[in-house]
């Protein structure tokens, strides 16, 4: 069997990771313009919080229908819904003339990339199965993680030297370019007949989840006790319980628990939680206090993540194929142990700052880890689940992502101690090994290598050596 992609594969690739690159840029840039962004409009870290949490609510919330919708209508439809989208919220964002303009059109913008990830995901899962899965996925990880490049040199320029409403408009070129590939597709989308979505479900954990983070955002302002803080947590509390009963009981579940009873699954999706919050916490922190603690520019605070990026580029293709010939359970136990310990070399960042010698080690270290956990959690947790379900399997696995980031960022004042001084920094160091550790422990009790046995939690099958089989949303070209 050929271990190379061929040329429609190879595009598949292209599509899928530009398409992703679009959401994941927009993550980057937006840590680096937070600063920029409180000055011009105001409102301090409450403004930096729901910029990105109000992103993080709608993209949480959402993915799960987008997923269960891109399994039904077509990976290719859903893709281009989402681009489009984009790029309208991403002009919003530009224009906004105050802060509730732009965290409006930052939740539309989430919206529009809970279309983007699991679509993109579920086109390189559901086309190409067995061992080229796993160097697909790689391949796929380290072109989207340019972005990570991208974001912050541009992003920062644009602050430095610009303004930070350009930061959001350079989406418009990986859009146009990916609009432009899916025309050269030769798999078309079929619609799944007799497909239900439930949109109930879906507006009970948007709104559950925007109202539990908003709770936990404004509680520092004004404390559990005041009617508006413990009334919209308890009821977001109530909403996303009740979405949960109605996973169990509804004829066509954006979230399947079923999918929970296969072990690599819902430990992956555990360890995700963990990993992925810890991301989330140690990106803003990094990004915001170099540039009002340290007093970087946009420009170098964006760069000073650079080496953890080439790590991920480097490395991260070649880890998905060891992981695909080895088993995830060893890179996805010693990776985030390595980004825990490059956590803890932050706490040599003091007053008497020098990036060479109190953060340079920890991005590297960083850096390490992330490319030895990233190919192999992804593939682990989708090649866990037959190629039918891999659209709302990517989408459950993205949401576990972004609420995990959308939580940690919300409780960000707890954290750091009510402000992001270098006391504040340090604990978020701290708290950020912490969680690191916790899913690096999670994956080595939990994660099994190889396929299932029977009885064992078995998912569909699907043969290493199959041609390409039809699945739901993709048509091969002779069909």
């Amino acid at each position: 069997m050929s271990l190379t992609l061929d040329a429609q594969q190879r595009l598949v690739v292209w599509i899928a990771a530009l398409a992703s690159f679009v959401a994941f840029l927009d993550g980057t840039v937006v840590n680096v313009a937070l600063p920029a962004i409180s000055r011009e409009l105001g409102g301090g870290l409450v403004t930096q919080q729901w910029t990105v949490d109000a992103y993080l609510i709608t993209l949480s919330a959402l993915i799960l229908l987008a997923g269960s919708a891109s399994d039904a209508f077509g990976r290719v439809l859903v893709m281009r819904i989402g681009l489009i989208g984009f790029g309208i919220a991403s002009i919003a964002i530009a224009a906004a003339p105050d802060p509730l303009f732009l965290i409006i059109a930052r939740a539309a913008q989430g919206a529009a990339g809970a279309f983007l990830v699991p679509s993109s995901l579920a086109l390189i899962t559901s086309t190409i199965r067995g061992p080229l899965q796993g160097k697909a996925i790689g391949l796929w990880t380290a072109l989207t993680t340019s972005a990570m490049i991208a974001g912050p040199l541009i992003g920062g320029l644009f602050v430095d030297l610009l303004s930070w409403r350009f930061v959001f408009l350079i989406n418009a070129v990986p859009i146009a370019i990916t609009l432009w590939l899916l025309t050269r597709l030769k798999a078309r989308d079929v619609r799944k007949p007799g497909t239900r979505i439930d949109w109930l479900g879906g507006a009970m954990c948007t709104f559950g989840l925007g109202a539990a983070v908003y709770a936990l955002i404004e509680q520092p302002n004004f404390g559990w006790a005041a009617p508006g803080i413990w009334i919209p947590l308890t009821a977001g509390i109530l909403l996303f319980a009740g979405f949960l009963v109605r996973q169990h009981t509804a004829a066509a579940p954006i979230l399947p628990l079923g999918l929970f009873k296969i072990r690599n699954f819902w430990t992956g999706n555990v360890a995700t939680f963990f990993v992925y919050g810890a991301l989330s916490l140690n990106g803003f922190v990094v990004a915001v206090y170099l540039q009002q603690g340290a007093g970087l520019p946009a420009t170098l605070a964006g760069l000073a993540s650079i080496p953890t990026t080439i790590l991920m580029i480097v490395l991260s293709s070649r880890m998905g194929a060891l992981a695909g010939k080895w088993g995830p359970r060893l890179f996805m136990t010693v990776g985030p142990i390595l980004m825990a310990l490059g956590a803890l070399l932050l706490l040599t960042v003091n007053e008497d700052f020098d990036y060479w010698t109190q953060v340079l080690p920890s991005m590297i270290v960083f850096g390490l880890g992330l490319a030895t956990t990233v190919s192999p959690l992804t593939a682990a947790i989708l090649g866990a689940v037959d190629s039918a379900r891999s659209g709302i399997a990517s989408a459950v696995n993205n949401a576990v992502a972004r609420v995990a980031g959308l939580l940690v960022i919300a409780m960000l004042a707890a954290i750091v101690g009510g402000s992001l001084d270098l006391a504040g920094f340090h604990r978020a160091a701290i708290v950020t090994a912490v969680f690191m550790a916790i899913g690096g422990v999670v994956s080595f009790i939990g994660i099994r290598n190889g396929m299932p046995q029977p009885g064992d939690d078995t998912p569909a099958q699907t043969p290493a050596a199959d041609p390409g089989p039809i699945v739901p949303g993709i048509r091969r070209p002779s069909d």
